[in-house]
C-alpha cells in the first residue's frame, strides 16, 4: 500500500524520543519503585475553581460545537491579558487551539512548505522537528552554547541563515535549557530577521514560570517587529491544566485570517466548556503559577547544592521553566548511555538530552516536578552512578 511523505518524514521523529521514559512507565507499571524526571507535568492541581468552572459549563450545555476563532469570552481575555503587553491588539490578532502543539503544528502549515528552511535553535523541545518536517522544510539548527547560558545568539543566526529560510522558530522560556531570552536579544535577534525577511514564532508556553532573577520579554510586544511575529501559548504549564488542551496563536490579524481556514479544515473549535474554564483562568489570579515559580527556582538549587560533591557532574541552572539539564560528559558517557544506566541501575528516570538536538548529546534534562527530598535522592543516585561509571580516561581529565 502507497502512505503519504508525512508519514516518512516524521517516522523518526515521534514517540522514540521518549524511550527511557516509556520504559520506567513500563517498570512502574509492575511494581518497580522509579523516580520518574522525565517530562514536563505540573506537581500541583488546577484551582478548585477552575475545575468546577469546566463542570458548570458542561452541565449547562456548553458541549456543542464552538466556531473555527475561537470562543467570544476567550478572545476577550486574549486581548485584555495582551493589551497589558502592547496597545494595539484586536480578537483579530487571535486564533484558539487545543494547546500549544495544535497551534505550532498549525502556524508552521500557515508559514513554510517543502524546501522551505525553519531556523531554530539547538537544544530544542523534542517536537519541533517533527512539527517542521510534516510542513516538508527542514531545520536549519543554531547552535545554543552553555558558555552563552544557552541563549541564541544574533550573530550565531545570521550565520545559519540559507536563501531557503522563512522563519526563526524561538522558545523563551526554553525547553530544555530554562534560558530566558532578554529584551536587548530578542531586538538584536529580530533586526536579523527584519534584514533577512523573515518570520519569528515564539513559543511562549512557560512565560509565567520565569525565575525572579530574570525579566520575560517577547518579539510580539516590540513594534518593530509585530508584522512578522506570531506567538503561541496555553494553559498548559500557567494553570497546571496540560490535559485541557487549551491554547493558542497571537499575530498580525491578516495572518490570523489566512490561518483561519487550515485551523478550520483540521480541528473546527474547541470545546465551549473548556474555553469557559479558559477565560476564568486568563481572567482572574491564580496561585499555580507562583507556586511552581518559586518551586523550579528552588529545586533547581537544591540540585545544584546535592551535586556539589561531583565533579563529574555538572548543574546549568535555569533561569525559568520546569527543568535543569546536567551535564554529564566528564564522565565520558553519553547522556543517552547515562540515562539509561541510570535507570537500570539507579531507578531514576531521566530525558537524554540527545532527545532535544545534537548540541545537547552530553546533557541530562532533569524535570523539577517531584518533591524536594525525592529530588535530593535522585541527585545523590545521579552522582554515584556517576562516580561508579566514569571511565579511566575521565577520571584522570577531571583529577
Amino acid at each position: 500500500m502507497r502512505y503519504a511523505s508525512i508519514t516518512d518524514r516524521l517516522a523518526d521523529l515521534g514517540s522514540g524520543r521518549w524511550a527511557v521514559h516509556s520504559e520506567a512507565r513500563r517498570m512502574k507499571s509492575v511494581g518497580e519503585d522509579i523516580i520518574e524526571l522525565t517530562i514536563g507535568e505540573p506537581d500541583v492541581a488546577p484551582d478548585k475553581a477552575l475545575l468546577d468552572e469546566a463542570a458548570r459549563a458542561m452541565y449547562a450545555g456548553r458541549t456543542r460545537y464552538s466556531n473555527g476563532r475561537g470562543e467570544p469570552s476567550v478572545l476577550k481575555t486574549l486581548v485584555d491579558k495582551y493589551s497589558r503587553r502592547r496597545a494595539d491588539v484586536t480578537a483579530e490578532n487571535f486564533l484558539c487551539f487545543p494547546g500549544t502543539q495544535t497551534a505550532l503544528f498549525t502556524v508552521m502549515a500557515g508559514l513554510v512548505e517543502t524546501g522551505d528552511g525553519v531556523l531554530v535553535g539547538d537544544p530544542l523541545y523534542a517536537t519541533y522537528e517533527g512539527v517542521i518536517a510534516s510542513t516538508g522544510a527542514h531545520p536549519v539548527f543554531v547552535p545554543l552554547r552553555p558558555e552563552n547560558r544557552f541563549h541564541m545568539q544574533a550573530e550565531d543566526l545570521e550565520r545559519a541563515i540559507t536563501p531557503e529560510c522563512r522563519v526563526v522558530l524561538l522558545n523563551t522560556p526554553h525547553n530544555p535549557t530554562g534560558a530566558v531570552l532578554t529584551a536587548d536579544e530578542i531586538r538584536a535577534i529580530g533586526e536579523v530577521c527584519r534584514k533577512h525577511d523573515l518570520w519569528i514564532l515564539c513559543d511562549e508556553v512557560y512565560e509565567q514560570l520565569v525565575f525572579d532573577t530574570t525579566e520575560f520579554a517577547s518579539p510580539f510586544d516590540m513594534p518593530e517587529l509585530a508584522e512578522r511575529t506570531i506567538v503561541v501559548s496555553s494553559i498548559s504549564k500557567s494553570h497546571a491544566a496540560p490535559g485541557f488542551r487549551s491554547g493558542w496563536a497571537a499575530g498580525p490579524a491578516e495572518f490570523c485570517a489566512r490561518l483561519l481556514p487550515v485551523s478550520e479544515t483540521m480541528l473546527f473549535g474547541v470545546q465551549p466548556f473548556i474555553a469557559d474554564m479558559t477565560a476564568m483562568a486568563l481572567s482572574q489570579d491564580f496561585q499555580m503559577a507562583p507556586t511552581m515559580r518559586a518551586n523550579f527556582s528552588r529545586r533547581a538549587l537544591i540540585a545544584e547544592k546535592a551535586l556539589a560533591g561531583t565533579n563529574l557532574v555538572k548543574p546549568m541552572l535555569p533561569e525559568g521553566g520546569m527543568f535543569i539539564l546536567l551535564d554529564v560528559s566528564a564522565t565520558g558517557l553519553s547522556g543517552t548511555d547515562f540515562a539509561w544506566e541510570l535507570l537500570r541501575q539507579e531507578k531514576v528516570a531521566v530525558m537524554p538530552g540527545a532527545s532535544f538536538g545534537a548540541e545537547a548529546a552530553g546533557f541530562l534534562r532533569i524535570s523539577l516536578t517531584v518533591p524536594d527530598e525525592v529530588l535530593v535522592t535522585a541527585m545523590q543516585r545521579i552522582a554515584s552512578l556517576a562516580a561508579r561509571l566514569v571511565s579511566p580516561s575521565a577520571q584522570r581529565a577531571t583529577a
